[in-house]
């Protein structure tokens, strides 16, 4: 299965108690056991598609000339006009 590397990692007393007794009852190590968890974990994490913004541009000509030239105040001020903003 290719190359191995020796690591070391910490987890508390009770995980790695109850982690050796689920390995001893399905007669496996627990080597194998954290590499099943370790690949379910990262299958699931890989699965989760990453978020694209849909592109709902149109084909105009930008912003209105009387919109333009006041900048973000006159864009503000159009967008929350009628909304007591």
């Amino acid at each position: 299965m290719g190359t191995r590397m020796k690591t070391t990692i910490e987890i508390s007393d009770s995980l790695a108690r109850e982690a050796r007794a689920v390995a001893a009852r399905e007669e496996t190590t627990l080597r194998a056991l954290v590499e099943a968890g370790l690949r379910e974990v990262l299958k699931r994490r890989r699965k989760v598609a990453s978020f694209r913004l849909r592109d709902a541009s149109f084909g105009g000509r930008g912003l209105q000339p009387d919109v333009a030239a006041g900048g973000w105040t006159s864009i503000r001020e159009a967008a929350y006009e009628g909304r007591g903003g």
